[in-house]
């Protein structure tokens, strides 16, 4: 189910750059999510270069980091795909651009010079001189929300898992996976039914009999359950037994109030998110509601020269889709050409008929009659 182990080798990654002085360039994208992908794709248009930054170590973002195998249905002209799909096909949009990816790296620091440019550093040293930022950092930085329970984080990443990258790991083994939402209904539903990676057991936990999940999903649940290939528990862990460093049962107390023992190989948690801005809110943007205030015409901050797209910015009548976002990256490029090329006039061009674009994309001009 989950492609993100395969990232590195299945899709196009451009090389890190490493360099002792900062890095000049024309434009820095943080978030190399499917936004900050396509904003690559139309700054190449313009002939704007850029280097994007991401805290993961690999290009999608939340697509991939979370959902990477649930079907998106409304990108224009592709009827169904995965986000890790969209990642790879916009990875291999971009190819032509020869944008560099830092990867693994947040961006502390953003602060403009004399010169007009920003200085941006990253917690790993890597530093530019930039004449553009865009902030296409989805909903900043999100870490999952944790289980409550002293003592049971001694099993992170060994039985205790907020995210799933290998879900090989769990083919075989009693699972108890906490949660109400999407996430903890996808993967109880992958792990119970036939497969490779088909778990020992599986039984759902959630604090109430009530979902925030698909209902589909919710009602194929409910029919494995009556038919035994899984099960459901209303209940909130409370406590945990161990034996030489192991975690063995878990204490769960149930709708009725009996506190109830689970025996358990591996326990999943998905409590959703907790969205953070992080550095981005020290600044000095203009924030609404933990989102980066924009104009509709170029998507561009209260700063000059610093753009943000996708589900970090607000504005009125903001609606958080991918085809939103993809179309506020159009205008965002459009919005920074003249702070890259202050005397030149940039004319809108079509992919269809431009030999300049057509060259800008190392394709062939058609010939028509």
């Amino acid at each position: 189910m989950d492609q993100r182990t395969h990232a590195a080798a299945d899709t196009p990654q451009p090389p890190a750059a490493k360099a002792a002085g900062p890095i000049e360039t024309d434009a820095v994208i943080v978030g190399a999510g499917p936004v900050g992908l396509f904003q690559v794709f139309e700054l190449g248009l313009l002939e704007i270069k850029c280097h994007i930054i991401d805290s993961l170590a690999y290009p999608g973002g939340q697509c991939v980091e979370l959902y990477p195998d649930k079907p998106i249905y409304d990108i224009p002209a592709v009827p169904v795909c995965t986000g890790q799909e969209l990642t790879d096909k916009l990875l291999r949009q971009i190819e032509p651009f020869g944008a560099t990816f830092h990867l693994g790296q947040e961006v502390t620091v953003v602060r403009k010079q004399a010169d007009g440019r920003f200085l941006i550093e990253t917690n790993k040293g890597t530093r530019f001189l930039s004449k553009t930022v865009f902030i296409a950092g989805g909903v900043g930085s999100f870490q999952p929300r944790t289980l409550k329970v002293d003592g049971l984080e001694r099993f992170n990443d060994t039985q205790l898992f907020y995210r799933v990258r290998d879900p090989a790991q769990f083919a075989g083994k009693n699972l108890v996976i906490v949660g109400g939402g999407d996430s903890a209904l996808d993967w109880a539903l992958n792990f119970a039914q036939p497969g490779p990676h088909r778990a020992g057991g599986v039984i759902l936990m959630h604090r109430r009999d009530a979902f925030r999940a698909a209902p589909a999903n919710v009602a194929k649940m409910r029919a494995m359950c009556e038919a035994y290939e899984m099960q459901f528990v209303v209940g909130q862990v409370t406590g945990f037994e161990e034996a030489e460093g192991r975690l063995l049962r878990l204490r769960f107390t149930g709708g009725d109030g009996v506190t109830r023992v689970l025996p358990l190989d591996m326990l999943l948690v998905f409590l959703g998110l907790s969205p953070k801005l992080g550095p981005i809110a020290d600044w000095g943007l203009g924030i609404d509601r933990k989102q980066l205030v924009v104009d509709t015409e170029k998507f561009e901050t209260n700063i000059p020269g610093i753009f943000a797209v996708g589900d970090i910015n607000i504005y009125p009548g903001k609606k958080k889709l991918l085809l939103c976002g993809f179309h506020e990256a159009a205008l965002a490029a459009f919005g920074a050409a003249p702070y890259v090329f202050p005397e030149k006039r940039i004319l809108l061009q079509y992919t269809t008929t431009s030999p300049k674009l057509h060259k800008v994309l190392g394709v062939e001009s058609p010939v028509f009659d």
